[in-house]
């Protein structure tokens, strides 16, 4: 069987320990015969020939991004390289550039009251990358984002008024997947830490995700 190859880009807010988060989606991916290209350097946008992985993962929050890299990135995406990642490292990365903001699907705002408990809903449970998982219990930054109407909502979580009042009963999504030109994307919310991943709901959906990102 022929690998894929995957690019994971790691890197900026130093409290998400991107590498660290690396090696993980590392290990989600190889068993699934996944070829893992990890760098730690935003050059890689533009040394890296895209077009030559079957998936780009972004993990480095915050950056900035140039309008030529965001260029590549996009032809590359909507080529048909998938695109997905978790957190702030995709949500939250190159916060200056609207055309990596338009792939995503979204962009973070806010996550009132930090690290919290909340419960993670599953929205559609016929879709293959959320299949066989109930709403599950969790504790992590909440991500409140500004979401792009058009993605297909895969899971959401809902505010309560313990730290900002207006905005109790909010239903966010938090797991979403989305096509772009003839690629595909995916986000999830979840993923702060590295241990995080030993929730086997998250790092269940995540590897589905990736995956059926992939081209």
């Amino acid at each position: 069987m022929e690998m894929k190859r995957c690019l994971i880009v790691s890197g900026g807010y130093a409290p998400h320990q991107a590498p660290a988060a690396a090696d993980r989606v590392a290990r989600l991916l190889e068993p699934e015969g996944f070829q893992v290209t990890l760098r730690d350097d935003l050059s890689a946008y533009d040394i890296e020939d895209l077009t030559s992985y079957d998936l780009i993962v972004p993990n480095w929050t915050v950056g900035d991004m140039s309008v030529d890299t965001a260029k590549r990135l996009w032809a590359a995406i909507s080529s048909g390289v998938g695109l997905g990642g978790f957190h702030g490292g995709m949500v939250d990365g190159f916060r200056g550039s609207d055309r990596f903001r338009y792939m995503i699907g979204g962009s973070y705002v806010a996550e009132p009251g930090g690290i919290r408990d909340y419960c993670v809903e599953i929205t559609r449970p016929d879709d293959p990358v959320v299949a066989g998982i109930a709403d599950f219990a969790y504790r992590s930054e909440q991500y409140y984002m500004h979401v792009d109407p058009a993605v297909e909502v895969l899971a959401v979580t809902r505010f309560d008024d313990a730290h900002h009042p207006w905005i109790k009963g909010v239903v966010m999504p938090s797991i979403w997947k989305k096509s772009f030109g003839a690629g595909r994307v995916f986000f999830s919310a979840l993923g702060h830490v590295p241990e995080e991943f030993d929730d086997p709901s998250m790092s269940t959906i995540l590897k589905r995700g990736l995956v059926w990102a992939s081209r």
